[in-house]
């Protein structure tokens, strides 16, 4: 509920003498149905969440691991980062977890399963997904990033 008057706080926020109200419908359109979509399916608003809890650490160890020299093999670095991504989303559902052990059995609200009983496997899967697929398709933009960055440092 908290999110639903903060989503309104700032969409009646951003329409507050728009310079042209047909542009600002035409901006706000997306978040609209985004939230339709969510009101609609329910559980599974948490999936690309989820998605991007593997992706985004993945892209941050990655950085760290090659700046640092850390590893220096490609198939020991993306090991070593999925096994990290890994770790990360399991320490949140442990932590979804404890907390549903003190709140008791109001903690359906907080966790959101809806009685889906696979619901933290399913969220550690999208995890993993999400940590391969950042490694996947952004590594070799990455290295190139990288690379231009240090040539960037050295002066050429």
């Amino acid at each position: 509920m908290l999110w639903l008057a903060v989503f309104f706080a700032v969409l009646d926020w951003s329409g507050i003498a728009p310079k042209d109200y047909f542009t600002w419908m035409l901006e706000v359109a997306p978040a609209l149905i985004g939230l339709s979509l969510l009101v609609y399916t329910r559980n599974n608003y948490d999936k690309p969440g989820h998605f991007m809890q593997g992706f985004v650490p993945a892209m941050v160890t990655r950085e760290i691991l090659i700046r640092k020299s850390v590893v220096t093999t490609a198939v020991w670095r993306n090991f070593f980062i999925v096994c990290f991504c890994l770790a990360f989303s399991v320490f949140y559902e442990l932590r979804e977890w404890w907390v549903a052990i003190v709140i008791g059995p109001g903690s359906e609200a907080f966790l959101g399963t809806q009685g889906y009983q696979w619901g933290t496997q399913s969220d550690m899967a999208m995890a993993l997904l999400g940590a391969v697929a950042a490694l996947l398709f952004l590594g070799r933009i990455h290295d190139r990033q990288l690379r231009q960055v240090r040539l960037t440092k050295r002066g050429y």
